[in-house]
C-alpha cells in the first residue's frame, strides 16, 4: 500500500517524503529496505533508523531537525505503537479460501464461504463460522460453537460445544477453550469426589489474542468471560466461573482459579498464582511469581499509578525490598552477636 493510506487511516505528520510512496512491509531496522517501514523511539535507534536502508521511519516529533534525503519521515507521538498498526494493515491478507482436503463439516454447520478451513479440522453440528475465519489443520470446533468475522484459528486448537468467540479473536496452536471446570463435592463420610455440573459458558469477546496451549475453562452454572482486548501469553491457565479484562494482559505460566476477577488493564507477569473468589483491581501490576491468597482483594488503592506488586501475599515491591533488607541487616547482626560469642568464650 502507499503511504499516504497509512496516514489516512492512522494519522500522523509526514514532514519528508514522497505520499505516494509505496510500504510493502514493517521489519527491524538492521534489515530494513527501500519499501519497508521502520520506527524509532529512543535517540539511538533514531540514528540508526535514519542511516538504515529503510524508505520510511516513523518517529517522535522534533527528535531529528534535519534527516537524510530520500526518507520518507513520518512523526507521531508513539512510534512503536503507530509501528504495530501499520504491520497488521501492509499485512497481506491470505487469499485461501474454502475446505481442504479431509476436512469435515456437518452438514447443518453454517460456514462463510469467505472462510478458511484446513486439512483434518471438524467444524461440528451447528457451529457459526462468520466471514475472514480461518480455521487451522487438525482444529476442532464443538457443537454450536460461534466465532465470529477474521478469526485466527491455529492449528490442533480444541473448542468445546457452546463456547463463544467474538470478531478478531487470534487461539494460538494447542488452546483449549471451554473445557469443564476443576468442580468436585466431597462426600464427608465416605471421602469421595463428586463432579459439580460444568454446563456453563465461555464467551471470547473482540480483539482477544490466546497463547498456545493455554486453557481456558466454561463457567460452572454461569459463564467465564474473557472481556475485550485481552491478550493471554503461552501456558496460561483461566478456571471456571473467571473474568478477565478487558485490556488486561496475563504472561506465560499465570495460573487463575475458579470465580476470580481481574478487571481493566490490569497485569499479571510469568507465574503469578491467583487463588480464588480474589478480585485483582483495575490497572494492578503483579510481578513474577506473585500469589494472592483466596477471597483477597488487591488494588492500587493507597498506591501511585504504575506500583508493582510483588511477591506472596502480593505487596508493593518498595515494601517487599525493604523487607528483605531488614532480614538480611538481623541475620549479619544475629551472626556477628555469634561471632563476638564465641570469641568471648575462647578467651574464657
Amino acid at each position: 500500500m502507499i503511504l499516504q493510506e497509512l496516514l489516512d487511516e492512522l494519522g500522523g505528520n509526514l514532514v519528508q517524503g514522497d505520499k505516494e510512496w509505496i510500504v510493502d512491509a514493517v521489519a527491524a531496522i538492521e534489515t530494513a529496505s527501500a519499501f519497508d517501514l521502520a520506527f524509532a523511539d529512543s535517540e539511538t535507534a533514531v540514528h540508526a533508523a535514519l542511516k538504515s536502508n529503510a524508505g520510511t521511519v516513523v518517529l517522535k516529533p522534533g527528535v531529528v531537525t534535519e534527516y537524510p534525503h530520500g526518507k520518507c519521515i513520518v512523526e507521531v507521538d508513539q512510534p512503536k505503537l503507530w509501528f504495530a498498526k501499520a504491520a497488521k494493515l501492509v499485512k497481506k491478507p491470505s487469499l485461501s479460501v474454502g475446505i481442504a482436503t479431509g476436512a469435515v463439516l456437518a452438514p447443518d454447520a453454517k460456514v462463510d464461504p469467505a472462510v478458511f478451513v484446513g486439512p483434518n479440522a471438524v467444524v461440528a453440528s451447528h457451529a457459526w463460522i462468520g466471514a475472514g475465519t480461518r480455521i487451522g489443520a487438525g482444529a476442532i470446533i464443538g457443537e454450536f460453537v460461534k466465532i465470529g468475522m477474521e478469526c485466527t484459528i491455529y492449528p490442533r486448537v480444541v473448542i468445546y460445544p457452546g463456547v463463544t468467540l467474538g470478531d478478531r479473536v487470534v487461539v494460538h496452536a494447542g488452546a483449549v477453550l471451554g473445557a469443564d471446570g476443576f468442580g468436585y463435592v466431597r462426600d464427608t463420610e465416605t471421602g469421595a469426589y463428586t463432579h459439580f455440573p460444568q454446563q456453563g459458558k465461555l464467551v471470547i469477546e473482540d480483539d482477544v489474542e490466546i497463547g498456545a496451549n493455554t486453557t481456558i475453562d466454561r463457567g460452572a452454572l454461569k459463564e467465564t468471560r474473557i472481556r475485550k482486548g485481552t491478550k493471554m501469553d503461552n501456558l496460561v491457565h483461566v478456571g471456571h466461573n473467571c473474568e478477565v479484562g478487558p485490556d488486561a494482559i496475563l504472561v506465560a505460566l499465570t495460573g487463575i482459579s475458579g470465580s476470580s476477577t481481574i478487571k481493566k488493564g490490569a497485569v499479571l507477569a510469568g507465574q503469578v498464582g491467583i487463588g480464588d473468589h480474589v478480585t485483582v483491581g483495575e490497572g494492578v501490576i503483579l510481578g513474577g511469581q506473585s500469589g494472592v491468597f483466596n477471597g483477597k482483594t488487591i488494588t492500587n488503592e493507597g498506591h501511585k499509578p504504575g506500583t508493582v506488586m510483588f511477591g506472596t501475599p502480593a505487596r508493593p515491591l518498595r515494601q517487599v525490598l525493604r523487607e528483605q533488607a531488614t532480614l538480611t541487616r538481623l541475620a549479619k547482626d544475629r551472626e556477628r552477636g555469634n561471632k563476638e560469642k564465641r570469641e568471648q568464650e575462647s578467651r574464657d
